[in-house]
């Protein structure tokens, strides 16, 4: 699962406070993403540098 953290849009990667997911969760969301008990990330979304680029053209 972290592998994949470090390809969503939502993923932040800070030397200061460490790397962590800037999505807000609540209690039970949170408790269930850090165990991973979830079956999938559902805050899952690809950062795509280009998809940026070609709504700038």
């Amino acid at each position: 699962m972290a592998d994949n953290c470090e390809m969503c849009a939502h993923y932040v990667a800070d030397e200061e406070f460490g790397d962590y997911c800037s999505v807000n969760l609540d209690e039970d969301e949170m408790e269930k993403f850090l165990t991973q008990s979830m079956s999938g990330c559902h805050y899952f979304q690809l950062y795509d540098e280009y998809k940026i680029v070609q709504k700038q053209n």
